[in-house]
């Protein structure tokens, strides 16, 4: 199914190109992070539309099958001979260009044991509360138990540090206990957009049993399946809270035929040793799994994993096997991107982690 491109002037909301000639195309969402699009264009159409040269106010979309399947901003526009390259990034990269002139957020700040959603919510009212600065984000409703602030530390932005918005929020989603994005784009009522930054916690997506990649099915070429000792450990010892000889301290360890390999594990918040034992032998257990399949590139129409069937966040069951190795794990889905065209025909490139290095709940849709 073809795909459609068209560019919209972010503050009118005009549509400034209704089908627009890109090439070479590759777009993709990530998670706690914009997301990406490059494309190129003829001069001769960019003359055409100029706004599209307009850095920073152009919005470009990507539609197939009814679906809008991206949205973001233009933000570098690049002539290189005969064709204009052009890369966009997710709506959250808007944020690195805007800073806290006011400081605590016009009055939303400091905060004490805050809910770093509502952080995130407060971040991006303030930023499309100042004039000319509404994109018109809809932020996810989410909450979490995970804290930002102190009562004796509170967490302040202060104005004469001139705050990057875009890097409060990634030191938010930064801990293990932190909410989830990613950006999303949709058809709206009565042929509206709908820009919106999906949250949750405590984590984005879902453990699937109804897709799986996996070699001679839906993966293309040999992935590499990464081995490093640095990763490997059978012993864990796990520190959580106290100081000196009140701190308190579990190890995990078996023997299992490999030289012994030791893993620290720092949990200052964790007061019980029954949760420090339960989170130490499942550090150890995933510190033995070996191997790890970073990335991978499939077909985005087989039915073991069509493109629109998986989202950013889920964990999916990938199956290697090639002449290098024979490897079968869980994968949590970081990002892909889209290649509409070359030599192998449309394609999907997934960025993958290791399902078990997060530890989390149940999933959020």
């Amino acid at each position: 199914m073809p795909y459609r491109y068209f560019a919209q002037h972010l503050l009118t909301g005009q549509i400034l190109a209704a089908d627009l000639p890109l090439s070479d195309v590759e777009f993709g969402p990530e998670l706690n992070g914009p997301g990406a699009l490059r494309a190129k264009l003829t001069p001769r159409f960019a003359r055409t539309v100029p706004e599209l040269l307009e850095e920073g106010t152009c919005a470009l979309y990507v539609e197939n099958g009814g679906v809008l399947r991206w949205g973001g901003i233009l933000w570098q526009a690049t002539p290189e001979d005969r064709t204009l390259s052009l890369e966009a990034a997710g709506w959250s990269s808007y944020l690195q260009r805007r800073h806290d002139i006011h400081g605590e957020l016009d009055g939303r700040g400091p905060y004490v044991n805050a809910d770093p959603c509502r952080v995130i919510r407060d971040i991006w009212a303030y930023a499309q509360s100042i004039p000319d600065g509404d994109l018109g984000v809809v932020v996810d409703p989410a909450t979490s138990t995970a804290k930002v602030g102190t009562t004796a530390e509170p967490m302040h932005s202060n104005w004469w540090e001139d705050p990057v918005l875009g890097n409060t929020v990634d030191d938010l989603v930064k801990a293990d206990d932190s909410p989830d994005y990613t950006c999303d784009t949709a058809w709206g009522p009565n042929g509206t957009i709908v820009r919106r930054l999906r949250l949750a916690y405590p984590r984005l997506g879902a453990r699937r049993d109804d897709v799986s990649f996996a070699s001679g099915v839906n993966i293309l070429d040999a992935p590499a399946v990464t081995r490093n000792a640095d990763d490997y450990a059978q012993t864990v010892i796990a520190t959580g809270a106290g100081e000196g000889r009140a701190k308190v301290r579990v190890i995990d360890s078996v023997r299992d035929g490999r030289l012994r390999l030791e893993h620290v594990l720092d949990l200052p918040d964790v007061k019980g040793t029954d949760i420090l034992a339960q989170r130490a032998r499942a550090e150890r257990t995933r510190r033995q799994t070996r191997g790890s399949v970073d990335q991978i590139r499939i077909r985005p129409d087989h039915p073991a994993a069509p493109l629109g069937s998986f989202q950013v966040g889920d964990d999916v069951q990938v199956t290697v096997h090639n002449e290098w190795a024979e490897w079968l794990g869980w994968c949590r889905i970081t990002g892909w991107t889209v290649h509409t065209g070359g030599s192998d025909g449309e394609t999907v490139t997934v960025d993958l982690a290791r399902a078990d290095s997060y530890h989390y709940g149940p999933a959020a849709a």
